[in-house]
């Protein structure tokens, strides 16, 4: 009974990573089809968000039902519930990068971004992927000291996002309002989904070491 506990835990986790993966190629996927005013792409994408909710939904039916059969405590009840706040992190994940396929889809035939803040969009696509996956690692892994390096490597997204904002407020923008709120709104969508992986990560260290990730002390000899 134990082994299949445990296996089913496992399978938890493997769902989780599952779960990050599927955000991480429809973020990628959208950002192209944002760029590209690919209808069709975009279209793929809305329609794929479907799925990585029907994980979600089975993740958090199985974890309940484990909650309800074994009645875990310590550090199997810290797995399951971290768990079920992982995979709520992670489907939003995938709603986010359904908006932005859903603004490509209402701008088309056009691109909602301007060409000029293609670059900055393209980059804040390529780094949330970066960071999901980072995430879905780290799940993996149970890896501590990359849970909280990804934190910091948040801050670039924080950057790109305020770079986006100074070119928004110049005196210069001559894209006109409706494409401003386009461009406002798709890089939200960015920097929310980078939180969430964040937020994932800070799960993972509660998960192995008990303590949130904002209080946690590592060893000495264990910082890199």
């Amino acid at each position: 009974m134990r082994d299949s506990y445990h296996e089913e835990l496992d399978s938890i986790s493997d769902g989780l990573v599952e779960l990050a993966r599927l955000a991480g190629s429809a973020m990628g996927r959208a950002t192209t089809a944002l760029l590209d005013a690919d209808l069709e792409l975009a279209e793929s994408v809305i329609a794929a968000d479907e799925k990585l909710d029907q994980l979600h939904h089975d993740l958090e039916n199985r974890s309940i039902a484990l909650l309800a059969r074994q009645q875990p405590v310590a550090t199997d009840l810290r797995i399951v519930v971290t768990s079920l706040r992982m995979s709520a992190d992670l489907e939003r994940s995938g709603d986010l990068a359904r908006h932005v396929a859903k603004l490509a889809r209402l701008r088309y035939p056009d691109s909602a971004v301007p060409s000029d803040l293609h670059p900055i969009i393209l980059e804040m696509g390529q780094l949330a992927q970066r960071l999901i996956a980072k995430a879905g690692q780290v799940i993996a892994t149970k890896d501590v000291e990359a849970a909280l390096e990804l934190e910091r490597d948040d801050d670039r997204m924080d950057e790109l996002h305020r770079e986006l904002f100074a070119h928004l407020l110049d005196d210069r923008w001559h894209h006109g309002v409706e494409t401003a709120v386009d461009v406002t709104l798709c890089g939200r969508y960015y920097e929310r989904f980078a939180d969430h992986a964040v937020s994932v990560a800070k799960r993972v260290v509660f998960l192995v070491t008990g303590e949130h990730a904002d209080d946690f002390v590592p060893e000495p000899g264990d910082e890199s």
